[in-house]
């Protein structure tokens, strides 16, 4: 890093409204290799011209008409808030007040009349290098920022990859459960959406609707290890197959597992929960009321319904009718009488949700 010629290259102002004055700097300047100097004997200009060049340093006269020093400071320290602007002061006055004044406008360094070319050059130089060097650490640090900010949407892209990954996962293995007994596997597309409908309803956010969503698919993935005999069986489960059949809840539970994701959070909750009953008699805790996690009480009632309208190897579809009247007559007893209630007033969106993801023929 060749800081001498980085210096020589600074922009700098010279405000002087004496003419012989300028022309004195100028020559002094320039004699010394800087080659990027302006100046003008008219203080009103001074803003107009720092806004144009952005210059590295302004040496400036504090006794002028128009606008004295302190009034010209006054104008820049908007614009130079939060910057390095190195202004070195002119003045004929040795008066401590002056100095301070100008310190508090602004001001970075003093030199006094009659000057000392030697003196005034170190001056500037100094000047120069501490605002070479808070530049160079500005740059540094935008460059850093950058870096973070890009490394930042890097990690947050993958992140966003890992999540889409992971709810294409549990939907597909969720839709794996439901292939058991059901060859379109649709019933986890409905029964989620009718879930997310659910919840909306209720008064969750949507992020906690689109959780649910997203974790429902799996509420049967335990299925997977009920034995065919069972699960297809076409005619009623004696007892003993009728407690293996339950066992699906815990399986689903324990294929999942216990996660720090959110969605995989809720899957384990609705997969143990979605059996049981507002009354205490469903399964595998006999939890009941408010003690069912909401999750499994709403998929509890959009899984009952979308299973009794669809057609399985062991049953018939149910009519529409005939299912909302078993809704209705389970209020209290096995779903949640405020869901109940929130089901008949989305009812129109859960048909529709069935219509747009039939099973296919």
């Amino acid at each position: 890093m060749d800081v001498t010629n980085s210096l020589l290259d600074a922009k700098i102002l010279i405000v002087d409204d004496q003419p012989q004055n300028v022309r004195l700097f100028e020559m002094m300047l320039s004699y010394a290799g800087y080659a990027n100097v302006q100046s003008t004997s008219d203080s009103r200009e001074v803003e107009g011209l720092y806004r144009e060049n952005d210059f590295d340093l302004i040496m400036l006269d504090i006794r002028m008409p128009h606008l004295d020093g302190f009034q010209v400071m006054a104008q820049l320290s908007d614009r130079i808030k939060g910057d390095y602007l190195p202004i070195l002061v002119l003045t004929a006055q040795e008066d401590m007040e002056t100095r301070l004044k100008a310190l508090e406008a602004g001001a970075k360094d003093f030199v006094t009349k009659p000057f000392d070319r030697m003196e005034v050059l170190k001056r500037i130089h100094n000047m120069l290098e501490v605002r070479f060097f808070h530049n160079e650490r500005m740059r540094r640090t935008e460059t850093l920022e950058a870096k973070v900010r890009e490394r930042t949407s890097e990690l947050q892209a993958r992140n966003d990859e890992l999540e889409r990954t992971r709810l294409e996962i549990v939907q597909r293995l969720g839709r794996a459960g439901e292939y058991r007994d059901n060859e379109t596997g649709m019933h986890v597309l409905r029964m989620s959406k009718s879930c997310q409908r659910l919840a909306l309803a209720l008064g969750l956010s949507e992020a906690e609707a689109d959780i649910i969503l997203h974790a429902s698919p799996m509420h049967d993935v335990g299925k997977i290890g009920i034995p065919d005999h069972i699960l297809l069986k076409p005619g009623s489960l004696d007892v003993d197959e009728w407690e293996t059949m339950k066992t699906h809840s815990s399986i689903g539970a324990d294929i999942i597992g216990e996660h720090t994701s959110e969605p995989m959070r809720t899957a384990y909750t609705i997969a143990s929960t979605h059996h049981e009953k507002w009354d205490g008699s469903g399964y595998p805790e006999g939890l009941k009321g408010e003690e069912i996690p909401i999750e499994g009480r709403i998929a509890a009632i959009c899984d009952v319904f979308d299973a009794l309208t669809s057609e399985r190897p062991y049953k018939k579809a149910w009519p529409i009718e005939k299912a909302t009247t078993l809704i209705h007559d389970q209020s209290g007893k096995h779903f949640d009488p405020q869901l109940v209630r929130l089901f008949d007033e989305v009812f129109s969106d859960i048909l529709k949700i069935q219509q747009d993801y039939a099973d296919e023929d």
